[in-house]
């Protein structure tokens, strides 16, 4: 288990983390800033939203499924795209993470104002998210001191997992601790 919050970090519901926008949930660390807060999307929420029915000419670019992820309860009705480059280059219309871990090294933002051919053959895999996870400063801190939250290393198959339904067990099962028994905690803890 990673000790501090970090770009590229995850943050992953504990099972007694009971909110409905987070319940289960892995978040990707987008951003971390003490003074100014902590942004992130949730990986494992795809939606019914085809990609086609709302950003239709980035449909051929986007890693299955071909939906748009909740991405989490902030600005629900705004799209933030996640892409992986498959070499060190920064194509145009891509920004990469700030973040000192190989497991993202590879992944950033694209600017989806951008026209989609300036990034076709540039980039290996792409998600796109409605919505973010925004935590003001100290929030997220205090959510982890409560017990909502464990703060773990990623993976680079993280962000564009094959089966987006199974990522929150599969993280917590890959870990060297007690955490790993947490992926067997049942839907409703109380039948534990």
């Amino acid at each position: 288990m990673a000790e501090a919050i970090y770009v590229g970090g995850l943050l992953v519901a504990t099972p007694r983390l009971d909110d409905p926008n987070f319940r289960r949930s892995v978040v990707l660390v987008l951003e971390h800033d003490l003074d100014g807060g902590t942004l992130g999307v949730v990986l494992n929420r795809p939606s019914d939203i085809s990609v086609t029915q709302v950003l239709p000419t980035w449909d051929p670019m986007v890693t299955g499924p071909s939906v748009l992820f909740q991405g989490g309860p902030v600005q629900t009705d705004s799209a933030l795209a996640l892409a992986a480059v498959p070499s060190g280059q920064e194509p145009l219309g891509w920004r990469r993470l700030h973040s000192g871990t190989d497991a993202v090294s590879r992944i950033g933002t694209v600017d989806l104002d951008a026209p989609p051919e300036i990034l076709a053959g540039e980039i290996a895999q792409m998600r796109i998210f409605a919505g973010y996870a925004g935590w003001s400063a100290g929030q997220l801190e205090a959510e982890i001191g409560q017990g909502a939250w464990y703060v773990v290393d990623s993976e680079p198959g993280d962000t564009f997992h094959h089966d987006p339904g199974s990522l929150w067990r599969a993280v917590l099962r890959r870990q060297r601790d007690e955490l790993a028994y947490v992926a067997t905690c049942p839907d409703d803890p109380s039948m534990n």
